[in-house]
């Protein structure tokens, strides 16, 4: 034991980081644990469109939702779902919801918005429309 200790001592620095990456991994995996939404995969997204009659919200600009989407998405910003005024999701609410964004974490957000507002299966895109690409999944280009 006193070998912990003397190691400690003699190299403070590299204890505070160990001890700062193991709280930073139980923060992580209590807030996955106990977050609203659930992160899906490419392959899990194209099941809950085919099977489960899911919708996709795409919460990217504008111009990024015309330069590709996922067929089907609606587009909504994260202003709309902020302010409450996304009238055309009420019909969705007992239904999958996924939303993409570019990387994954601006939707993180709009996830916890949906949830709290009554969404039962609010989803999130892992990985956001990278990944979808990354799977080699079809993209639709231009106007929806």
């Amino acid at each position: 034991m006193q070998e912990y200790i003397d190691f400690v001592q003699g190299n403070m620095l590299l204890a505070m980081a160990f001890v700062g990456i193991v709280v930073a991994l139980i923060l992580n995996i209590y807030k996955t644990s106990t977050a609203k939404y659930k992160e899906v995969s490419p392959a899990q997204l194209t099941q809950f469109i085919n099977r489960d009659e899911g919708v996709v919200v795409d919460i990217r600009t504008k111009d990024e939702f015309k330069q590709g989407h996922i067929t089907g998405a609606v587009h909504i910003l994260p202003t709309e779902i902020k302010s409450g005024t996304v009238p055309n999701l009420e019909k969705y609410k007992q239904s999958p919801i996924t939303l993409v964004c570019k990387s994954g974490h601006t939707a993180v957000e709009s996830a916890n918005l949906l949830a709290k507002a009554g969404y039962e299966n609010v989803n999130l895109l892992k990985g956001g429309i990278l990944s979808w690409t990354e799977a080699k999944m079809p993209l639709v280009r231009g106007k929806k």
